[in-house]
């Protein structure tokens, strides 16, 4: 067993029944191990293990009242994992299966993805299993109030700045916001990103992750040849991640021609509306089969048939981790995709991953393709500290430039070390690089 295998395996034992966690590491450890021939110090000095470890793992309770007056119970999560070169930065999700391992391979995810942007950010992730779904309004405040009454004394601009992600919208981030002002007695907007215009959030944020995996998708293929327009593009999910990326790639000239949700999907070869997707979702929060109200020949397929089903160019799961299995990418390879943009964290089993690689699928890996968010984020860190609040247009262009440059540190990396177009491998050896510089000049900390 080699060194770099056998310390994969004291990881898994360490960190046991975290599965998701397990498999984040053991897809960056396949990448790095042309990196760890050429220098092997980063193994045997133990910085590769610290690499794997996080510097904090902090989880408490949340108690809340319902709208009935009976008191509930939810867990509550923050992994702080690298602050190497920069304070934590990560989101929350709110949703009934976060637990531990999930929180950790996010953070742990996170931690390529901020060094991918190249700005100053490290990476945290956290979390409840709370569920907004069939909340009230009220309800989801007093949650969320109690959930900030124990997070506020693990965060600040300078040491962990909280984000949303699923179930954690510009709502929440509200109450989130308006708690901690309260306990702190102080305006500390760069706390949190993801807020309302009103009280310092930026513009193009709430498009930000959509938008900039579009860019890279779309760099890319004209990078290999290919052009987005006139493309047929399915998307899984039917977030901010999802909407979004449809309506830049619609803009770009491609046709979206089916959407998901947690039910089943939305088939429509003409094109999905997707400013009726917009208003169902965004302004009535509402679920997408609402839209064939509107459009009629469009179909609504429950499942358990999913999106991948339908025939692409270009596959964008936007939905949740390990969507896309061995059965769905030969799906898509049958179908003829020629290329798959990961909006969701980790959506692609390593299993699959390698069967779209080896038959020449473009793959767009989510630590890279889908750091727009964060990206845009600490822009929004950058307006609060200045007290500036920047044009939709400037911060547009500026997470445009910042997706192709992490375009191409993937693509370089990979040449590098010799596994050209592998975009995966390229993403996690540039990620791993810039901070393990960090480290090791920071010395044993």
């Amino acid at each position: 067993m080699s060194k770099l295998q056998s310390l994969l395996e004291d990881i898994k034992k360490r960190n046991k029944g975290e599965s998701e966690f397990h498999q984040a590491v053991e897809e960056v450890f396949a990448s790095l191990e042309p990196v760890i021939e050429k220098h092997p110090e980063y193994l045997e000095s133990g910085l590769l293990e610290r690499f794997c470890e996080p510097e904090r793992q902090i989880m408490f309770r949340v108690p809340w009242i319902d709208d009935q007056g009976k008191a509930r119970l939810n867990r509550g999560f923050r992994v702080q994992f690298s602050s190497a070169i920069g304070p934590y930065k990560g989101g929350l999700r709110f949703h009934p299966s976060v637990y531990l391992g999930i929180i950790k391979f996010l953070a742990f995810e996170q931690t390529f993805k901020n060094s991918l942007t190249g700005l100053p950010i490290g990476a945290g992730k956290g979390g409840s299993d709370f569920d907004p779904k069939g909340k009230s309004d009220s309800e989801i405040m007093k949650f969320c109030q109690s959930f900030m009454t124990e997070l506020y004394r693990h965060i600040g601009d300078s040491v962990d700045v909280p984000a949303g992600d699923i179930g954690v919208g510009s709502r929440e981030i509200g109450y989130l916001y308006g708690q901690y002002k309260r306990i702190r007695n102080e305006f500390e907007s760069g706390v949190l990103t993801g807020k309302g215009i009103a009280y310092g959030g930026s513009l193009v944020r709430k498009e930000a992750t959509g938008y900039g995996l579009i860019y890279f998708v779309d760099e890319m293929l004209r990078d290999n040849g290919h052009v987005i327009e006139g493309k047929r593009v399915a998307i899984s999910g039917s977030g901010n991640v999802a909407l979004y990326a449809c309506a830049k790639a619609q803009e770009l000239g491609a046709k979206v021609v089916a959407m998901s949700d947690s039910n089943g999907y939305l088939h429509d070869e003409n094109g999905l509306d997707i400013n009726l997707l917009i208003r169902i979702k965004e302004v009535g929060r509402g679920r997408i089969n609402e839209y064939l109200e509107f459009y009629k020949n469009a179909t609504y397929v429950e499942r358990p048939q999913d999106v991948w089903t339908v025939p692409c160019d270009i596959a964008l799961p936007c939905a949740v981790q390990n969507e896309i299995g061995l059965r769905e990418a030969q799906i898509l390879i049958d179908n003829g995709c020629i290329a798959i943009g990961e909006g969701a964290n980790m959506p692609t089993t390593n299993e699959a991953i390698s069967l779209l690689i080896g038959k020449g699928v473009l793959l767009a890996p989510a630590k890279a393709a889908n750091a727009g968010g964060v990206a845009t984020s600490a822009l929004e860190m950058s307006q609060n500290d200045m007290r500036l609040k920047w044009s939709f247009e400037k911060v547009d262009n500026m997470l445009k430039e910042i997706m192709i440059d992490i375009y191409n540190s993937a693509k370089f990396a990979a040449l590098e070390y010799g596994m050209e177009k592998n975009y995966v491998a390229g993403a996690n050896i540039a990620g791993f690089l810039r901070v393990a510089q960090a480290m090791q000049e920071q010395g044993v900390v």
